[in-house]
């Protein structure tokens, strides 16, 4: 294996690259740009949701309950209304996420110690719906609190014992940013290693070079790891500039070893690197290459606990996730980030990456020379 010729074909992809500029800048700037949407997206606590109000009571506890509820500051006031018609029609419009409606007689109900607020939800929007019925019932335990102890006699001050000191690890102020943003670095970085490792031999093949390269003084392995140099370069940068805008702009921190997080990047990278290789000489356009990378990211996704969580799963998928290598690598990325987790914690996902990466990568130097024949 000669060095020059490697670094020199290396060199021809970086050239290449330069006059076709159009599609790294793609990648790097678009999930940069994609992380910077995502965060602003979800960093902010969800509001100002749609409410329409139905009080058949018209009384101080039917107006001190609504109240309450406007106070979470989830909801804006839609309108009041006076039939459940008006609430059907703009739940089926999708005007509104969250209706509650009060019946006549509310405020005897809460002498006799009954209750029946009906609380209508927008279930096919999910997430707005679960803030929503997360605030009501919020709302709902405080008033029934107060109640029991105006019952009881009781100040609400000679209590405060028993309730419990809630300490939330991690995520302290529970921004969703601080779930979503790692977890859309490590999904981006591999799309990037996959895209471009899977175009390497497949542009070549599309724009008639492939032959040429071949009949070239390389030999197989040269060709490879020529190949692959661009692309463990760019996602390389591709991981560093992402993981600067998780951290400056999010405020995302890094409590553990930033040197073992960019170690076990550049190790991740080359698990995605031998799957690219192996679409790019399977793809006999470029067109096909993106759709492969496009089928094989997303099954990834599935599994990788960010869409649902993987113990949540059959156990056949549960098995089935441990087998992909970004499943791993998520939580890599979030216990260094924000558990300040160390190799000690860690070496589950690293031996499963190093398994996997063996796995791959011998498939795949094995079949991409034996497919270069």
């Amino acid at each position: 294996m000669n060095l020059r010729r490697i670094l020199s074909l290396a060199w021809k992809d970086t050239l290449h690259l330069r006059h076709d500029w159009w599609l790294p800048a793609f990648m790097l700037l678009g999930g940069a740009m994609e992380l910077l949407l995502i965060g602003w997206a979800t960093s902010r606590p969800v509001t100002n949701l749609p409410l329409m109000v139905l009080d058949g009571d018209q009384s101080r506890a039917s107006r001190t309950f609504v109240s309450a509820v406007m106070n979470t500051g989830t909801f804006v006031l839609e309108d009041y209304v006076r039939d459940e018609v008006a609430i059907r029609e703009a739940l089926a419009r999708g005007t509104i996420y969250a209706a509650v409606i009060i019946p006549p007689g509310y405020a005897e109900q809460i002498i006799r110690g009954e209750s029946t607020i009906a609380v209508l939800l927008n279930g096919a929007e999910s997430i707005p719906a679960t803030e929503a019925l997360r605030a009501i019932e919020g709302v709902s335990s405080e008033l029934g609190l107060a109640i029991m102890l105006e019952r009881m006699g009781l100040d609400p001050q000679d209590v405060e014992g028993f309730l419990p000191s809630l300490r939330v690890w991690f995520n302290e102020s529970l921004s969703e940013a601080y779930y979503t943003t790692p977890a859309e670095l490590g999904l981006m970085m591999e799309f990037t290693v996959l895209l471009f490792a899977a175009l390497s031999f497949s542009r070549e093949r599309e724009l008639g070079t492939l032959e040429q390269l071949l009949v070239m003084p390389y030999s197989r392995l040269e060709l490879i790891v020529g190949k692959s140099i661009p692309v463990i370069a760019i996602g390389f940068i591709d991981f560093l500039l992402m993981l600067g805008v998780v951290h400056f702009f999010f405020d995302v921190p890094i409590r553990g070893s930033l040197f073992l997080l960019l170690i076990l990047a550049l190790g991740y990278i080359l698990v995605e690197l031998g799957k690219g290789m192996v679409i790019s000489v399977v793809s006999r356009t470029q067109h096909q290459a993106f759709l492969l990378v496009l089928l094989v990211g997303m099954v990834d996704f599935m599994f990788t606990g960010y869409a649902a969580p993987v113990e949540s799963m059959p156990a056949i998928l549960q098995y089935l996730a441990n087998i992909v290598p970004a499943q791993h690598w998520l939580e890599i990325v979030r216990g260094i980030m924000l558990k300040a987790s160390d190799l000690r914690v860690l070496w589950p996902q690293i031996v499963a990456l190093i398994v996997l990466g063996l796995f791959i990568g011998t498939f795949s130097f094995r079949y991409v020379r034996r497919a270069l024949y």
